[in-house]
């Protein structure tokens, strides 16, 4: 029976007091808290499955509270994902729950936000989706390749990684809406797929992440580039999942 196998982490990394992150693989969420070890899931190829990061936004309080909020609302209609406007409808969602949570101007909560990214992996297709700059990466023997959208201004000159945002879920006092970018993509037993906040991507660079996952899979895998992000100093919280379909 074809399955699809999961394996992920989240960690604060070695300069955050806290972990900002949240982390949904179809029912199961990890929100604000910490893995040491990826934890591996399994699932059978059908219904659809939903696996995404969401990264509350640094500087601005309590995006643990709206990363968990996006990650749960998530995972609660994951099976329901089975279309591109339906994954519009639920991003939209989760921005409006957001600011609604959010409580408007003077509440402590005002400005809460997060970033989300993921896949929605269906028999023989699969629906790639990001708001803000987390990402999605297709894994193949040439390497990586980026199927997510950065909603980042242009980086200026000798600059690799920013942290600001043009659009996230949330994030300032009055309501505002969104653009998700979401594509669909054919899917096929041995496809790989990384999902990651970054945590991983700013100090990690792509010829690294490639060469991580060009030798191991899975758990190994997801092991390995944890540790690559904390041996380039861990400067933001980490979270990942690497994503496999197989067919026996």
């Amino acid at each position: 029976m074809p399955y699809v196998a999961v394996s992920a982490l989240s960690h604060p990394g070695l300069l955050r007091m806290r972990n900002e992150d949240s982390l949904v693989v179809g029912p199961w969420t990890l929100c604000a808290t910490v893995t040491e070890n990826p934890q591996a899931l399994v699932f059978p190829l059908g219904t659809p499955l939903v696996v995404a990061v969401a990264d509350g936004l640094g500087g601005h309080p309590h995006g643990d509270v709206a990363s968990a909020l996006v990650a749960r609302g998530i995972a609660s209609i994951g099976p329901a994902l089975n279309s591109e406007d339906a994954v519009r409808g639920a991003l939209n969602a989760c921005n409006s729950a957001v600011y609604e949570a959010a409580g408007g101007e003077g509440s402590e909560l005002a400005v809460m936000g997060t970033t989300v990214a993921g896949v929605v992996i269906r028999p023989g297709s699969l629906l790639v989706f990001n708001v803000g700059d987390s990402k999605v990466f297709a894994v193949s023997r040439d390497g990586l390749r980026q199927v997510s959208v950065d909603d980042s201004p242009p980086l200026e000159p000798g600059r690799r990684t920013t942290s600001l945002v043009t659009q996230c879920l949330g994030g300032t006092p009055g309501e505002h809406t969104i653009s998700p970018h979401v594509t669909a993509a054919p899917l096929a037993p041995g496809d790989r797929y990384l999902v990651c906040t970054d945590g991983l991507t700013d100090p990690v660079t792509t010829d690294v992440l490639a060469e991580v996952l060009s030798e191991h899979d899975d758990g190994r895998a997801a092991y390995e580039l944890w540790k690559a992000a904390i041996e380039a100093g861990g400067p933001d919280n980490i979270t990942l999942a690497v994503v496999r379909v197989a067919d026996e």
